[in-house]
């Protein structure tokens, strides 16, 4: 039991999943992303996942986690993390650019770290958290 993130989370007779999403004019709600993975990077909101949905459109990566990383200037800067389908070659360089012809100026990884498989879960799921901490 975690007392402290179980108040966080039920406050006002509310669970706070910590979801970030909206309802569409037809009454139906999209989750785009996580509060905590959210990267604040001069002000601006970068959601991650927009940012993997460019990257999974590079014809050489097969998977994509964005997260933020420290950055004095900005407060946080975007980082992504890919691996590359097999017999694939692309550079951090290459995958910058593609990025900034997708995207805002402000939303385009700054830095690209290339792995041969990314870290994840007994169940498959990337593990952001690892990829933060290594």
């Amino acid at each position: 039991m975690n007392p402290e993130a179980t108040a966080t989370a039920l406050r006002g007779g509310w669970f706070h999943s910590g979801d970030i999403g909206y309802i569409d004019e037809e009454g139906d709600l999209f989750i785009v992303n996580r509060t905590k993975d959210m990267i604040i990077r001069g002000g601006y909101n970068v959601y991650p996942r927009e940012v993997e949905e460019v990257l999974h459109t590079h014809p050489a990566v097969m998977e994509a986690a964005v997260i933020g990383i420290p950055y004095e200037m900005y407060g946080e800067e975007v980082k992504a993390v890919v691996s590359l389908k097999p017999g694939n070659e692309a550079t951090p360089e290459e995958i910058i650019t593609f990025c900034k012809q997708h995207i805002a100026a402000y939303k385009y990884p700054r830095h690209v770290q290339i792995m041969e498989t990314l870290p994840k879960g007994p169940t498959g799921k990337l593990l952001k958290r690892v990829l933060r901490e290594g």
